[in-house]
């Protein structure tokens, strides 16, 4: 059986999104309500209700910036590599309705919740321009950032489309004191020791680089790296070979598992909690050389979160990780 083309599958969806516009199933922006018009990253001008009351958010940083901002979301796509909302945010997500996967957003349950927002990000559309014209025949949809982007930035743009600007600025702003106590608090421990992020899956790792959100909190915390992660990477995970597994070493090493999830599949489900964590560190040991890691022979191999840990998202999850940072350094 041959599989159909990319384009047959956007051309099916965009009609499948027709037929229920045509039947009412959707709701324009502005209907009953004030409009105001806003520009998105990618410089696309669109009108968007002046109090959006119907939000989908479809990437873990859009939901995570709604959630921080006051809005729950009607609906949102499922955490990579899990089935659900994003396991960090617990409760602050519950009763999302999961509307498909970050890469898989089901159109139709999309157009059935009847939006009168979009929120995507790079991490979700990724310049899908095929998506983006589907989504933009359901409802007003507003990019609020890139992939691997500045947390601050994206938070500010989902702001800007929200109409709450100035809630975003109290955000960061309390951000800014956790990290300032958290900082001086352990500073006297632990300066001049190297701290690494690793996400373990079976039997390999990946780094988790300067630019994602676990990378920054350790820079914000002024907690150093080793050299080999001193640096950026492409906005995702850096894959290691068992043959260079000694690049994942450092004095500290948080370890976190998200799943089956990987580079070449992001939507695979699975656990990603702690105790997901302390398996994979189990897992781990039975590859040649980890019990040889300086960072597992003085015991500071951390099991972690890894939906917090080694994937995306906002504010909510940049607080967590100072928090998570506290408690594991205490």
């Amino acid at each position: 059986m041959s599989i159909p083309s990319r384009p047959l599958i956007a051309l099916a969806a965009v009609a499948l999104v027709g037929s229920l516009v045509a039947c009412g199933a959707t709701s324009s922006a502005g209907a009953g309500g004030a409009t105001r018009t806003v520009t998105d990253v990618d410089g696309t001008t669109m009108t968007v209700p002046v109090h959006p009351q119907r939000v989908v958010t479809l990437s873990e940083p859009t939901l995570d910036d709604a959630l921080a901002l006051g809005i729950a979301p009607i609906g949102s796509t499922a955490g990579r590599g899990q089935s659900g909302a994003p396991g960090y945010l617990g409760a602050d997500a519950a009763g999302i309705v999961i509307l498909g996967a970050v890469a898989q957003p089901d159109y139709e349950a999309i157009a059935a919740a009847k939006p009168d927002l979009i929120l995507v990000d790079g991490t979700s559309i990724n310049n899908n321009a095929d998506a983006l014209a589907i989504l933009r025949r359901i409802a007003p949809t507003y990019n609020a950032g890139f992939a691997g982007g500045d947390w601050r930035a994206n938070l500010e743009h989902a702001a800007d489309a929200l109409n709450l600007a100035d809630r975003a600025t109290d955000v960061e702003r309390a951000y800014d004191a956790k990290v300032a106590a958290a900082k001086a608090e352990l500073a006297p421990a632990y300066a001049g020791k190297t701290f690494s992020i690793v996400r373990w899956q079976g039997s390999s790792a990946a780094l988790i680089l300067t630019e994602l959100p676990a990378g920054v909190a350790l820079s914000d915390l002024g907690l150093a790296r080793p050299a080999s992660q001193d640096h950026a990477g492409r906005g995702h995970s850096e894959p290691v070979s068992l043959e260079n597994l000694q690049q994942i070493d450092a004095d500290y090493l948080f370890l976190g598992t998200l799943g089956g999830s990987s580079v070449g599949n992001a939507q695979a489900g699975g656990e990603s909690d702690t105790a997901a964590a302390r398996r994979a560190v189990q897992q781990a040991e039975q590859v040649p050389g980890f019990t040889q890691l300086n960072a597992y022979r003085e015991h500071h191999v951390i099991p972690v979160d890894g939906s917090l840990w080694t994937s995306t998202g906002g504010p909510l999850l940049m607080e967590r990780l100072v928090d998570s940072v506290r408690k594991e350094l205490s």
